[in-house]
C-alpha cells in the first residue's frame, strides 16, 4: 500500500479550541480515505489538460517536481499546500495569449429572456434563473454552434438593472468595460470577513481589477465599521452592492457572481475567481500562466482533497448537515436515473468527480460559458451544493465535444490562497492573548554600603510600572482592513 504525499495549510492555533475533536477525526478519516491500493494509483497523478504543451528545456519551471513526502514518523496528516512552480510576473504577463482560444463546435452563446418566468413542472428553478422543463434542460446538452439557454438573469435582457440581483447604474457601466482579467469575490449575510489580497504585483495592481459583491446587510456592517467610504473601496477591492437578492439564503446568492462572472462581465477575456472566505497570496498573472496559459486550458478548478465519487460527497453533505437530507438524495436519485455512477478507473485520465469549488479559474469563451451556465441551472434546479452537479454538467458537455477541465491538484490551490474562517466563528474565538510589558529585573546595586545604615527599598506600584496590552475582537476581526 502507498500513501500519498499529504499536503495543506497549517492549522489556525486560535481556533483550535474550537476545532480540535473535529479536525483530529478530519485526520483520522483523511489517513483511512487515502491508504492506496496499486490500482488506485491513476487518481493521484498529475494530469495535464489535452493539447497541453510540453515545455521546453530551458523554461524555469521544466525540470520541477515535487519533493519526496517526509518520513511517516514525521508526516503531517490533512491538507496542505505543496510547491508550485510560478514563472515571474514579467514572464507571465509575456505568455499571455494574444487571442482567444478556440470554442468547440459552440460559437454564438445567447440567454433566455422571460419577463413573466412561470413554473410548470415539480422540480426547482426561480424567478432569477427561470424555471427551464425537464426537455429544455435535455436539450441545453445538446451543444451546437448556436444556441440558447437559460442562465439567470431571465427578466431582463442586460443583467443587473431590474432583474433581481440589481446593482447602481454606474456600476454597471463599469463592469460592462472591457478587461482583460478580474478577480471577483462576494460576501452576502455578512458571513465573512474581506480578506486583502497579498504579493500582489504593480503590474496586477494597475491592470486587473478586484471586484468583491456584497449585500446590503454586508454594507451595513463595514459602514459601521467606518471601512466602507464613498470610494467605493475596500484595500485593493472595488466593492459593488448587489440589491434585491433574488434567494433568502445567503450562500444560494454567492452562485450568481461564483457561475455567472460572464454575465456580469460581458466583456472580460479571464477571470479569477474566491470565495469570500479565502485571501489570495499569488499575484493573478502568475496563476492565470500556471493552470490555463501554460496547460492551454480554459477552465480549471482543484479536486477536492480527499473525496472524489459524487456519491461519497453527497453522504458528506448529509453527515455535516450542509442541506436537507432529502433534497440531495433526490438530486443524487435524479442523476442516477440519468446513468451517473461511483468513480471508478475507467474514467481516467478524468480524476475526480468531485472538486473543490471555493476557487474557479476561466476563460470566458462560449463553451466555458456555457458550462458554468448549465451548472448554475443545476444549482437553481436542484440544492446549492455545488460539488454535487459539477461531474453531471462536465460529463454532458464532454460527450459532445472536445474539450476538458484542468483540474489540478488541492495543495496546488492551497499554495495560492490561505482559508480563513467565516465571520461567525471568528467572533466565537478568544481576544488575542494580552502582551505584558514588563520592565526588566534591576541589577544588584554596586553602591558601597555605609555601615551600620539600613536601606529601604521602595515597593513598585503594579499601577504604575505594568501596562497591559489588552486585545479587542473587532480589531482581530478587521486587522485585514
Amino acid at each position: 500500500m502507498v500513501l500519498p504525499y499529504g499536503n495543506g495549510a497549517p492549522s489556525n492555533p486560535g481556533a483550535s479550541w474550537i476545532f480540535g475533536k473535529k479536525d483530529k477525526q478530519k485526520d483520522e478519516n483523511y489517513l483511512v480515505a487515502n491508504i492506496l491500493n496499486e490500482d488506485d494509483e491513476n487518481r493521484f497523478r498529475i494530469v495535464g489538460s489535452k493539447g497541453a504543451s510540453v515545455l521546453p528545456s530551458n523554461h524555469p519551471c521544466a525540470k520541477f517536481t515535487f519533493p519526496p513526502p517526509p518520513p511517516p514518523n514525521l508526516r503531517r496528516i490533512g491538507p496542505r499546500p505543496c510547491p508550485v512552480c510560478y514563472l515571474p510576473v514579467d514572464q507571465a504577463i509575456a505568455s499571455m495569449p494574444s487571442s482567444p482560444s478556440a470554442s468547440p463546435v459552440l460559437q454564438n452563446l445567447t440567454y433566455v429572456y422571460d419577463e413573466n418566468p412561470i413554473k410548470t413542472e415539480p422540480h426547482g428553478g426561480s424567478d432569477f434563473g427561470g424555471y427551464p422543463s425537464i426537455k429544455q434542460r435535455s436539450d441545453s446538452f445538446d451543444v451546437k454552434e448556436s444556441m440558447t439557454v437559460h442562465c439567470g438573469f431571465v427578466k431582463r435582457s442586460k443583467p443587473g438593472l431590474q432583474t433581481g440581483f440589481d446593482f447602481d447604474e454606474s456600476d454597471v457601466a463599469e463592469l460592462q468595460q472591457f478587461q482583460d482579467i478580474v478577480v471577483a469575490s462576494a460576501i452576502f449575510g455578512n458571513y465573512d470577513v474581506i480578506q486583502q489580497p497579498r504579493n500582489i504585483s504593480e503590474e496586477a495592481k494597475k491592470n486587473i481589477p478586484f471586484y468583491m459583491f456584497i449585500d446590503e446587510e454586508t454594507e451595513a456592517y463595514i459602514k459601521k465599521k467606518s471601512i466602507l467610504d464613498s470610494s467605493k473601496r475596500v484595500g485593493l477591492w472595488r466593492i459593488v452592492v448587489v440589491r434585491n437578492v433574488p434567494y433568502s439564503d445567503a450562500r444560494r446568492n454567492g452562485k450568481v457572481p461564483k457561475l455567472l462572472l460572464h454575465r456580469i462581465f460581458p466583456n472580460v477575456r479571464y477571470s479569477i475567481w474566491i470565495d469570500g472566505k479565502l485571501q489570495l497570496v499569488v499575484d493573478p498573472y502568475q496563476i492565470l500562466e500556471k493552470f490555463l496559459w501554460r496547460q492551454n486550458a480554459n477552465f480549471a478548478i482543484s479536486r477536492h482533497y480527499r473525496r472524489f465519487d459524487v456519491f461519497v460527497e453527497a453522504e458528506a453533505n448529509k453527515a455535516a448537515g450542509k442541506y436537507d437530507n432529502f433534497s440531495i438524495d433526490e438530486q443524487v436519485d435524479f442523476y442516477k436515473q440519468e446513468g451517473l455512477t461511483p468513480y471508478s478507473e475507467a474514467k481516467f485520465p478524468i480524476t475526480s468527480d468531485v472538486p473543490e469549488g471555493c476557487v474557479l479559474i476561466k476563460e470566458h469563451i462560449p463553451i466555458t460559458n456555457l458550462f458554468t451556465c448549465l451548472w448554475f441551472n443545476e444549482v437553481d434546479r436542484f440544492t446549492s451544493r455545488d460539488q454535487l452537479s459539477f461531474a453531471m454538467v462536465r460529463d454532458k458537455i464532454m460527450a459532445k465535444v472536445d474539450w476538458n477541465i484542468n483540474m489540478f491538484l488541492d495543495c496546488e490551490r492551497r499554495n495560492f490562497v490561505v482559508q480563513t474562517y467565516h465571520r461567525d466563528l471568528l467572533e466565537q474565538m478568544p481576544p488575542p492573548v494580552a502582551n505584558m510589558i514588563r520592565r526588566p529585573p534591576a541589577l544588584p546595586s554596586m553602591r558601597r554600603r555605609t555601615p551600620g545604615k539600613r536601606i529601604t527599598r521602595r515597593r513598585s506600584s503594579s499601577r504604575r510600572h505594568r501596562k497591559a496590552a489588552t486585545g479587542n475582537r473587532d480589531q482581530f476581526l478587521l486587522s485585514t482592513f
